[in-house]
């Protein structure tokens, strides 16, 4: 015979059936539930410490932006790097008056000054393609900048071997342009990172750095050709290059953590190179550049012409570099304070009459010294002015999210074919006299007439965004953004 089933069973439903109206809260005795010991102020502290604690690790390896030890130690190398990079190329007027004179290229002259133009135009030219690379791949940025060395100086060692122009013009200008451009486009990025509010001050500082070379590079580099001769010339500054430039590159790094698990390229838009703002401002960049590069590659030779002595040449270049140093980091500055149309329109109207008042009217050195010094300060820092067109562009109706690698990479690129096609130009422009006094009516008259036509042609800027302030609005938190239907 089978046990009975136990009663508790049986009134399992009947309890769980009870009708709660019946027990009041009041019915219940509270110290059946244990209360912990738990104060409010602990409470609070535990809350608190769990999101503090998770994030403590991460933020703390975040420095600040805009300033602080890390970010001024990041500028300072960007600076010297600049320097070491560009300030050989914008150096090139002593290397042209060497080629000119001596031996094995004496003998032809054409395509001279393709070399330095080639070098410093094709560094411009290639920065959209290895900017592209790094804004699609941001894990090879540091990789850049170690390849980019071993190019540039082996470049240079290459460019010893040298006995006919074409040989320095691939080497010394194109090779050593590309692996430039690899060594410091990683800083375009890392610079957006450290500096927030302040980038315009920031990219004018670092662009700073080749102006602040020209002080010194021009004098270091007559002073090695005149001992050593150009092959052992460029084998030492190969050598400089290398063992300057490993240790900046240590600082050259991002200010935010990038997470080690492999991510999709990132997808690029270029919608923005056909948009009206962009187009128009490109054309100003286009357009400056054209004779930008024509003073610091003429004027040593123009000091020759004068009958000056080389010394005087050497001393105009190293000056137009200074009042370089000085323009583009308050024209960056000024990016920053106002809008970047009245930026353009004191750049423009300083380099133009400097142009036309000091280097055309000049048979003296007193009028070049001033000329030297007022245009580097006026156009020298005109690159300092992507900051502020970067930001009109990003302003657009649709590219509020194009990066500053690719817009940079853009600048760039037409600053490039500025600085190539000036080459030729100014190979046809020379032994054109236009006449007139002075400068204009000597063989260098054309030349020094279409550097200042094309530093006044670079103001196109300042029209376009005057006019493109006319159809922007604002967006609720005081930043502009603009159609761009016109």
């Amino acid at each position: 015979m089978s046990p009975s089933p136990p009663k508790v069973s049986e009134e399992t439903p009947t309890t769980t059936s009870t009708d709660t109206s019946e027990v009041k809260p009041e019915d219940i005795p509270l110290e059946n539930f244990p209360v912990p010991s738990v104060n409010v102020g602990d409470l609070e502290n535990a809350v608190l410490a769990r999101p503090a604690s998770a994030e403590s690790s991460d933020n703390a390896k975040i420095p600040r932006a805009d300033g602080g030890r890390d970010a001024w130690l990041f500028l300072a190398a960007c600076f010297v790097f600049e320097a070491l990079v560009w300030g050989f190329p914008f150096s090139f007027g002593v290397f042209q008056s060497y080629y000119a004179t001596h031996a094995p290229f004496s003998h032809n002259h054409n395509g001279i000054a393709a070399i330095g133009t080639c070098s410093t135009g094709v560094m411009y030219l290639f920065a959209p393609v290895s900017l592209y690379i790094l804004e699609a791949w941001p894990a090879v940025r540091r990789i850049s900048s170690i390849v980019g060395l071993f190019i540039a100086a082996g470049a240079l060692v290459a460019s010893s071997f040298s006995t006919q122009v074409w040989h320095l013009i691939v080497t010394q200008g194109v090779l050593y342009a590309i692996g430039g451009s690899l060594l410091y486009s990683p800083t375009m990025f890392y610079l957006d990172e450290w500096f927030l509010k302040k980038k315009g001050l920031a990219f004018g500082v670092m662009w700073a750095g080749v102006g602040a070379s020209g002080l010194v590079f021009p004098f270091s580099l007559k002073a090695l050709l005149d001992r050593f001769g150009f092959a052992n010339t460029l084998r030492i500054w190969s050598i400089i290059l290398f063992f300057l430039c490993t240790p900046l590159i240590y600082f050259i790094k991002p200010r935010l953590l990038t997470t080690s698990q492999p991510t999709p390229r990132k997808k690029i838009s270029y919608a923005f190179l056909f948009k009206p703002t962009h187009l128009l401002l490109q054309a100003s960049n286009i357009l400056e550049s054209l004779g930008f590069f024509l003073p610091g590659i003429y004027l040593p030779t123009y000091a020759t012409y004068l009958h000056l002595s080389p010394q005087i040449g050497t001393l105009l270049l190293a000056l137009l570099n200074l009042f370089s140093v000085i323009g583009a980091i308050v024209l960056g500055h000024l990016c920053d304070k106002m809008h970047v149309s009245h930026v353009i329109a004191i750049s423009t109207f300083g380099s133009t009459f400097s142009v036309f008042l000091f280097w055309g009217p000049a048979k003296e050195v007193a009028r070049l010294i001033i000329f030297a010094m007022v245009y580097g300060a006026f156009a020298g820092g005109y690159s300092a002015l992507w900051a502020g067109m970067m930001k009109e562009v990003q302003k657009v109706k649709g590219c509020e999210d194009v990066g500053m690698g690719v817009l940079m990479g853009a600048f760039a690129a037409g600053r490039g074919i500025g600085a190539v096609a000036s080459g030729p130009l100014s190979e046809v422009l020379l032994n054109t006299p236009i006449g007139g006094v002075a400068g204009f009516k000597s063989e260098y008259g054309a030349l020094i007439l279409f550097t200042g036509a094309s530093a006044f042609a670079g103001g196109v800027g300042w029209f376009v965004t005057r006019r493109m302030r006319g159809h922007v609005h604002s967006d609720g938190d005081g930043d502009s953004v603009s159609d761009d239907s016109t």
